[in-house]
């Protein structure tokens, strides 16, 4: 697994967030994939308020406490509403446009940097992997390494609110019976491709998780998982310690 920011010039999302920041408005944020038809990403979601939040969110902002760290911040919603509530949170994202972005919202903590590079330091009684947080390990195999990284940088009492979905509903025949072929890989190993105007980001894997399968491989690496929440579309909040 690579261990790297993303360059300025290869940061589609972070440019379509700079864009709806500065003018109000964004181009179409595309999401390519070799396994679904194309998508896209309306780029005003990333700007919601807590108001507008799924459930899932609200309540993993309302169980964050003490000093808070939230991974893959984007466009920074999930920080701002916690700042806005006087906790002390930290922003953390590979994207290099949406770090500025955030710094132009008025975001006081942020960190342009990797989760899972070691120069990045911090004892956190929260941290937060919102809006599909066990894509960042990418494959399942990765999952053991994100796990411990999270380790290391969870304070003794500390807990980790992740959310993730499982998408096996979509190989879902109109009998009930589904098209998975047990043989290969993982159904919720996905890779995609953001495209934001002339800008093409580089490839990347993203995991979506069920609830027993991450269960088991937490608990296998030194953590205990609950099953907070589920949302209405196969989703659910976790919390590890």
């Amino acid at each position: 697994m690579e261990i790297r920011t993303l360059s300025k010039e290869k940061d589609p999302m972070g440019a379509a967030i700079l864009d709806y920041l500065t003018t109000g408005k964004a181009d179409t944020l595309r999401i390519l994939s070799s396994m679904f038809e194309e998508d896209e990403m309306p780029v005003s979601h990333l700007f919601r308020s807590q108001h507008d939040m799924p459930l899932l969110e609200r309540k993993a902002l309302d169980l964050a406490k003490g000093r808070i760290l939230d991974v893959g911040a984007g466009a920074g919603c999930h920080t701002l509403a916690l700042q806005k509530q006087k906790k002390d949170v930290t922003a953390i994202d590979i994207s290099p446009l949406s770090c500025e972005a955030m710094l132009k919202r008025g975001i006081s903590n942020v960190q342009c940097a990797n989760i899972f590079d070691d120069r990045f330091k911090g004892e956190f009684e929260t941290i937060l992997l919102l809006m599909n947080g066990t894509g960042i390990a990418g494959k399942i195999s990765n999952l053991p390494k994100l796990f411990k990284r999270l380790k290391e940088l969870l304070a003794s009492d500390g807990q980790i609110l992740i959310d993730s979905s499982d998408i096996k509903y979509i190989y879902e025949n109109e009998d009930g019976s589904f098209d998975i072929d047990l043989n290969a890989n993982y159904y919720g190993e996905v890779d995609y491709q953001m495209v934001y105007k002339n800008i093409e980001g580089e490839p990347f894997d993203w995991l979506y998780i069920d609830f027993p399968l991450l269960s088991t491989i937490a608990e296998a690496n030194g953590l205990h998982a609950e099953l907070i929440a589920e949302g209405e579309h196969y989703d659910y909040l976790a919390r590890l310690w």
